[in-house]
């Protein structure tokens, strides 16, 4: 993991923070040509940064020629890709605080059935906080990302959760964190009137546990 304060200085540049950004969302490893066009830069302006933060330990570079081209035929270009899982105080998102709250809620609640307790509280305060992020407007894919789910809608009408922001959490504690997850995740699509739209457990590795399944167009 890299150096928080190396990383969280090298993020300050607007410039390099869309860099960044923009390879963690991607599936394949980014050049610089297609990182300077996707944040509207200078190649060489782009390529500065990127190494920065390779230099910063949130990115990883290597050598790779594009598939159409032959082996030995002119020098393969630099690509760069996200090195591990990032800072946990900033990137990618996470939000143990929420867990501690329900967990802390359902001992007080029912502490001698605190698990179905805290599932209960879990979809409780999906569906509160649901609601009023449709009365502001919000869809399901706003919502999400706006809780730190990166999420990517795909082609198979689902849409995938490449962040877990309760990871740390989730590595040791998988079944308790994971149901409480899925209980916030469906209560939170109930309460932004989302009824198109399930959410399952989906374990991936290096991302969420859960995916959700829509009937038609993701919102």
């Amino acid at each position: 993991m890299p150096d928080r304060w190396t990383a969280v200085a090298a993020l300050a540049d607007p410039s390099r923070r869309a860099l960044y950004d923009h390879v963690r969302h991607q599936d394949h490893p980014v050049t610089r040509e297609e990182a300077a066009d996707a944040t509207g830069i200078t190649r060489g302006l782009a390529a500065f940064h990127l190494d920065k933060l390779v230099d910063a330990g949130l990115l990883r570079a290597r050598y790779q020629a594009p598939p159409d081209q032959p082996r030995g035929r002119g020098r393969s270009p630099k690509v760069y890709e996200p090195a591990g899982d990032g800072l946990a105080v900033t990137i990618p998102e996470r939000r143990y605080e929420l867990i501690a709250e329900i967990l802390a809620d359902a001992v007080v609640d029912d502490p001698a059935h605190a698990d179905d307790a805290a599932r209960r509280l879990a979809g409780q305060r999906g569906r509160s906080l649901g609601a009023g992020l449709a009365e502001d407007g919000c869809d399901v894919l706003s919502a999400l990302g706006g809780l730190g789910f990166e999420p990517r809608p795909d082609a198979q009408r689902r849409v995938l959760l490449r962040n877990c922001p309760f990871h740390a959490l989730a590595t040791r504690h998988t079944a308790l964190v994971c149901g409480l997850n899925h209980a916030f995740l469906t209560g939170l699509l109930e309460g932004l009137g989302a009824a198109d739209v399930d959410a399952r457990l989906a374990p991936r590795p290096g991302a969420c546990c859960v995916e959700l399944n829509t009937s038609g167009a993701a919102k």
